[in-house]
């Protein structure tokens, strides 16, 4: 609940569990985020679950005439200065590699886009404790 006596707005933890172009999931969570932020409210964390941390990888190539939700992403959090954060056993299962997790696993490349983050569940416990609401943005099955 809004903190009445300062007039604060409730600042808000996103976690989008369904992939770009498989499920709704990332659009309708850019959306929410994007009129959050419009109307003052603070976003203190998006984190992506499951197959939402497919919204992560730079090998995403959708065709011109679809919207490149990653892109999308990228742009919005560097407006705002929100960098999304894939859970990294999500990230891990899933092939989506920073630079640090291809050399530990030996792989001959790292897949992460620019602007986003791998990070464990902690991260999401600590945002959560922070924030006033959290949102599922789930991609359904």
């Amino acid at each position: 609940m809004p903190d009445v006596s300062t007039n604060r707005k409730p600042g808000y933890s996103l976690v989008i569990t369904g992939a770009p172009y498989i499920s709704q999931a990332p659009a309708t969570a850019f959306d929410f985020c994007k009129t959050l932020l419009e109307t003052g409210h603070k976003v203190d964390l998006v984190f992506l679950y499951g197959d939402g941390v497919q919204l992560a990888s730079v090998l995403t190539a959708p065709p011109s005439d679809e919207t490149n939700w990653t892109a999308q992403w990228q742009a919005l959090g560097k407006e705002h200065r929100i960098t999304p954060v894939a859970c990294i056993a999500s990230a891990l299962r899933r092939g989506l590699l920073n630079e640090e997790e291809a050399r530990r696993y030996e792989k001959p490349a790292a897949n992460l886009a620019e602007g986003f983050t791998i990070a464990g569940l902690g991260e999401w416990v600590e945002a959560v404790t922070r924030s006033d609401r959290v949102v599922y943005f789930h991609g359904g099955a």
